[in-house]
């Protein structure tokens, strides 16, 4: 496998020069971190509720109005990714018919080398796989499945264009009775249904052609490997939820190759900044090329609703900035077969 230079080993903080350093964004504490969301009123904990059992065919609205809130526990969270994309390359030999078509050998020159080939690149960070015809490869053989010959001997028939008939196997008639077989018209052999009676069947290698273009074949991965990472928090709601939350962006940075966060108000998200640029530059820099990385970080609102409902107390979270619900123990639900989500 051919791979591109060495992606430059990830620093921590103490490694990196104050020029280079990221700049924090301008946030102050941790509290003014939190402080960068709404806080989710019970109106707007009504709301998204009403409109998540109406998504929900099982699901009976009267809980949702008649409810009453008791506590609203809010808390911001912050999510980190970290985006890189990378290119690899790899070649291989592979054919195909070969129909006369004018042939790049290496009478017409040296082959480059895999890096050297220019290629068009997709959008930054969005995954594609493309397959290419390296110049000056290519050479012309007889085809090895039917040795130049174009076709070959069926198996079902052997080459014979007939078979036993499987109405009466071959007896002309079948057991028992005396008039003769209606499906071979008491033949005994019926046509082969494989070759359709011509004892051969057309090479599916060549197509015929009786001869194949070998050639090597460049093959590029356009890959964008993802690293994520969720503060901590102390409420019950799934983690691969808030994953996937909508959140509000509060820091981004694109490069070619980007360093280590070393003063977020959070210092488990500098942390993760630097285990993840860490993680993928051990991971990728052997095996691809690094085209640019993306690190980001986002506020993730997750509120803990607490409401009681014909004398039982039942809890509710709305996550994310466009108020999605996930809903543990619901009271109206009529059957089973709805996904809570």
């Amino acid at each position: 496998m051919h791979a591109g230079p060495p992606v430059p080993p990830a620093r921590g903080a103490g490694d990196i020069p104050v020029h280079e350093r990221h700049p924090c964004p301008t946030v102050g504490s941790q509290a003014a971190v939190e402080n960068r969301v709404p806080m989710v009123t019970e109106e707007v904990a009504r709301e998204a509720l009403l409109s998540f059992v109406s998504s929900k065919c099982c699901y009976g609205r009267a809980a949702a109005g008649d409810l009453v809130i008791q506590k609203l526990k809010q808390q911001t969270l912050c999510r980190y990714r970290l985006e890189t994309f990378t290119e690899s390359r790899i070649s291989e030999w592979t054919f195909q018919p070969f129909t006369n078509q004018s042939v790049d050998g290496p009478q017409r020159g040296t082959s480059p080398r895999l890096w050297d080939i220019r290629v068009q690149v997709p959008p930054m960070f969005q995954e594609d796989m493309r397959k290419f015809q390296v110049p000056h490869s290519s050479l012309v053989k007889g085809c090895h499945k039917c040795r130049g010959r174009g076709r070959y001997k069926c198996s079902g028939c052997h080459g014979a264009g007939m078979v036993r008939c499987p109405s009466c196997s071959g007896a002309k008639r079948k057991a028992k009775q005396s008039r003769r077989c209606q499906m071979c018209s008491g033949s005994g052999r019926r046509r082969c249904s494989t070759c359709s009676g011509r004892g051969n069947k057309t090479c599916a290698t060549c197509k015929g052609e009786k001869k194949l273009l070998h050639f090597i074949q460049l093959v590029i991965v356009w890959k964008n490997s993802l690293f994520e990472f969720v503060s901590e928090h102390r409420l019950n709601c799934p983690g691969e939820l808030l994953a996937k939350a909508k959140g509000e962006s509060l820091f981004k940075d694109e490069s070619t190759m980007v360093y280590p966060i070393v003063d977020f108000p959070l210092r488990e998200i500098s942390l993760a900044s630097q285990r993840g640029i860490a993680e993928h530059s051990a991971a990728l820099a052997s095996r691809a090329r690094v085209l640019q990385q993306r690190q980001t970080i986002e506020l993730i609102p997750l509120t803990e609703v607490h409401y009681w409902y014909q004398g039982r107390t039942y809890v509710y979270y709305i996550y994310g900035t466009d108020h999605r619900v996930y809903v543990a123990d619901y009271p109206e639900q009529y059957c089973c077969g709805c996904t809570i989500i």
